[in-house]
């Protein structure tokens, strides 16, 4: 990962949908922001914000794991934010939960205790968004024991 700037472009599409370009080669995306102000036609604001957790989070922890040249694949992930009012009445994501789980079993994965140890601390998106609120980590193995 760079220092660089990361750009993207959004442009109106109608209404609440905008077309979000991320440049080069990435597919263009259209977002929209479910009924009633939007027609949900794409992806909500706090539906990418899931999705940027999550996958910061996958890769991050797909990292720590080839550190030590484990193979946990294949990794899935799910993410769910928590939507309500602050103190001005306000929708604010309040709290979001990410359950990440293995492919395979714990017992087959030595250093696991490091890993889990660390690997949050390589989640750009997760560490930035958690000094505005909490983000609970969850790890499962393919057997569905909780790791953490």
């Amino acid at each position: 990962m760079s220092d660089a700037l990361t750009t993207i472009h959004l442009t109106q599409r109608q209404d609440y949908q905008f077309d979000t370009r991320f440049g080069d080669t990435v597919p263009d995306l259209v977002a929209d922001e479910p009924a009633p102000l939007g027609h949900g036609l794409g992806p909500s604001p706090v539906q990418l914000l899931c999705a940027a957790v999550g996958n910061c989070l996958s890769a991050s922890l797909l990292f720590s794991m080839r550190k030590y040249k484990l193979a946990p694949e294949p990794l899935s992930c799910e993410v769910e934010a928590e939507v309500g009012r602050n103190a001005e009445n306000r929708l604010r994501v309040l709290g979001m939960t990410a359950r990440l789980t293995l492919g395979v079993p714990a017992a087959s994965l030595a250093h696991l205790d490091r890993v889990l140890a660390q690997f949050e601390s390589f989640c750009t998106v997760t560490e930035s968004i958690r000094q505005g609120f909490p983000v609970t980590v969850q790890v499962f193995d393919s057997t569905g024991a909780a790791l953490k």
